[in-house]
């Protein structure tokens, strides 16, 4: 392979669906209530068993497995080189790997850079005393004089982002909870500590890292204050200019890029989290050449209002902020947002409307991102206060429920706690079990999990919509999403119906003719049909071959 091959994006990256395990909730094998990575392991034949029985994943994204105390439900690390026990041993997290790879499936760890665990012993020796060789390893200031805190800063859990700590008698900065110190980045010696722990993984197999919130690694050198906004909890009553989206931050990514490159087929994929939509900002982190991440999250879908115009609005905004730097990627859920499928529901047609945004998440140019469960439609469970185990649900109830409601246990079958488990389940599981699983809806052809699995296998098939370019159809009746995708050998063409209503359709261009029907619902019951004038039906599904 080439220096230059080695610099851009992996083509299996580009040509993968990822499928993204909270393990917590995905299988528990010893009947604790809490999902194993034996668990994971038992359904890797479900993920992909390299036949269309299976959903046809390429590769798994792992949220975070290290031992935690759990205080944010593992994105507080104790140890960034162990396993959990909760979760099993790294006896079984190494036959994961090997099962998972004898598949085709490849498995993308979790990376916490900005934060430890309070019991980490990174931050135990810092703060043992002020003249600890780690003391510097995390953020620690005294209280200034003619104020209390040393800055305005706030938590995005909630109150101010500054700790007092009564031995050293000195404040320690958290962006999250208290029991998450912010590393300080600015110390060498942080970089290089965590740069070998991902080597630890990249040595063992696993094929690359979601970093989490790489955008808050760095802060203002001089942690000048935020300025005031307007907002509707105190955390968004700031404009947060100084205490994430440094550019700095994109250094962090740099040298994680350097890292990866030492290696062969390795990705890396950012979460830029933001407090708004902002795809350019997203792609600052990216680097094609070399410079950056090979990808990064936008995750526009999950603020955006269901309809075509929106849709088409964020996806024409994400090509032109990544343009040449990186790779797209697509996301609809995940363990910090509602799930799709309840943000967009309406009725008799919610299942309708969950169908045309698997087909547009997966006919898009880029890498598409499902979030467990999302394949056969589970919905948001609402929880009682009394229920909530999440710190940002603790604080804010019931302005914000927490992100309980969407990492509850995967429903496998209509059996005692929908399959997850023998015991008691961490978390309830959603009523609606005996209705909405995976056993019901493998015996349905015409089930959204069927409704994944097809999409997801043309697409392994179809070049042009694993990595053609990507074009929107400017004549689009209203309500329509429409693009071409186009390879040297392939040109496809996409149409989805995001209205109730039928629709007149006409691809006014030279090339326009008799068209086969790569994939189409409802079926149109012929195998091609006449691009210079058909109807869409409903909420209709239409890939076409030019």
């Amino acid at each position: 392979m080439s220096v230059t091959e080695e610099k851009t994006t992996p083509k299996w990256f580009k040509d993968a669906v990822v499928y993204q395990i909270y393990p917590r909730s995905f299988l528990d094998t010893n009947g604790d209530g809490i999902g194993d990575l034996n668990g994971i392991t038992e359904k890797l034949d479900y993920l992909n068993d390299g036949t269309p029985n299976s959903l046809g994943i390429d590769a798994i994204w792992i949220t975070p497995l290290y031992p935690s105390p759990q205080y944010d439900f593992g994105y507080d690390v104790m140890d960034y080189r162990g396993v959990d026990p909760q979760y099993g041993t790294m006896e079984d997290f190494d036959r994961l790997l090997r099962e998972a790879h004898k598949r085709g499936i490849r498995i993308i760890m979790d990376m916490v850079p900005n934060h430890t665990s309070h019991l980490h012993p990174w931050f135990l020796e810092s703060r043992s005393s002020k003249d600890n060789p780690k003391r510097d390893w995390y953020i620690w200031r005294p209280r200034p004089k003619g104020r209390k805190y040393p800055n305005n800063w706030l938590g995005i859990f909630g109150g101010r982002a500054w700790e007092w700590d009564n031995k050293t008698k000195e404040y320690y900065y958290h962006t999250s909870v208290p029991e998450q110190p912010d590393l300080n980045w600015r110390n060498p010696q942080v970089r290089e500590a965590i740069l070998s722990d991902m080597a630890f993984w990249l040595d063992k197999g696993v094929d690359g890292y979601r970093l989490d919130v790489i955008n808050w690694t760095m802060k203002d050198k001089e942690l000048k204050d935020n300025p005031h906004c307007i907002g509707r909890r105190p955390y968004d009553m700031q404009r947060h200019l100084y205490d994430k989206d440094q550019q700095e931050a994109v250094d962090v990514a740099k040298a994680m890029r350097e890292l990866t490159d030492r290696y062969k087929d390795k990705i890396l994929v950012g979460e830029v989290a933001l407090d708004h939509s902002d795809p350019r900002e997203a792609a600052r982190y990216l680097g094609e050449n070399g410079d950056g991440l090979h990808a990064t999250f936008n995750f526009s879908f999950t603020y955006s209002r269901f309809g075509a115009e929106r849709f088409k609005a964020e996806v024409s905004a994400w090509e032109e902020a990544v343009g040449k730097r990186g790779w797209p990627t697509y996301v609809l859920s995940n363990h910090d947002e509602i799930r799709h499928i309840s943000r967009y529901a309406k009725g008799r047609w919610t299942i309708p409307r969950a169908r045309v945004l698997a087909a547009m998440l997966l006919t898009l140019r880029g890498t598409p991102f499902l979030y467990y469960g999302e394949e056969i439609g589970m919905r948001n469970l609402w929880p009682k206060r009394s229920e909530i185990l999440d710190p940002l649900g603790k604080r804010y109830w019931p302005f914000h429920p927490g992100r309980d409601g969407e990492r509850t246990p995967m429903q496998w079958n209509g059996s005692k706690n929908a399959g997850f488990s023998t015991g008691e389940p961490w978390l309830r599981v959603h009523p609606n079990f005996r209705k909405i699983n995976v056993d019901i809806q493998d015996k349905d052809p015409n089930s959204l999990l069927n409704l994944y699995r097809r999409l997801i296998w043309i697409r392994k098939e179809n070049s042009a919509l694993r990595e053609g370019s990507y074009k929107e159809y400017p004549n689009s009746p209203t309500g329509i999403f429409s693009f071409f995708r186009q390879t040297h050998e392939q040109h496809l063409f996409t149409a989805l119906n995001f209205t109730k209503e039928r629709k007149s359709f006409t691809i006014d261009q030279a090339n326009a003719g008799k068209a086969k029907i790569i994939f189409s619902e409802p079926e149109f019951g012929t195998k091609s049909l006449d691009a210079k004038g058909f109807e869409i039906p409903p909420y209709g599904i239409l890939i076409l071959e030019m």
